[in-house]
């Protein structure tokens, strides 16, 4: 997979924008986690998109003030892990733990 780190708070404003042409994953992962690293595993091994998709990777560990911006201004409840989707602006889909799945992707795009 093609992730694009998330690293920066004002990243936010450019995944929004970027949510207008083409939709958004965030995938929240903590690198201390068991589950969350047999999600992003699982998840990675599912995805067969190409580019459909941007691709975020979030370090939960290294930026937690980005995963609260992130519950802030999407008003989702933070999770670990956790995937976003984003259209337009609005995320569409959230799931955590074990309900996260690549193959929900296709009916997003």
């Amino acid at each position: 997979m093609n992730w694009i780190a998330l690293t920066d708070i004002n990243q936010l404003d450019l995944i929004i924008e970027e949510s207008n042409s083409k939709p958004v994953v965030i995938f929240k992962h903590s690198t201390r986690c068991i589950i969350s690293k047999m999600a992003l595993r699982g998840f990675e091994s599912d995805y067969n998109f190409g580019d459909d998709f941007l691709c975020y990777y979030l370090d939960l560990i290294a930026n937690r003030d980005i995963s609260n911006e992130i519950a802030n201004r999407f008003g989702i409840e933070h999770q670990s892990p956790q995937i976003l989707i984003i259209k337009n602006g609005v995320v569409v889909y959230n799931e955590s733990h074990e309900g996260i799945d690549a193959n929900v992707l296709k009916s997003y795009l």
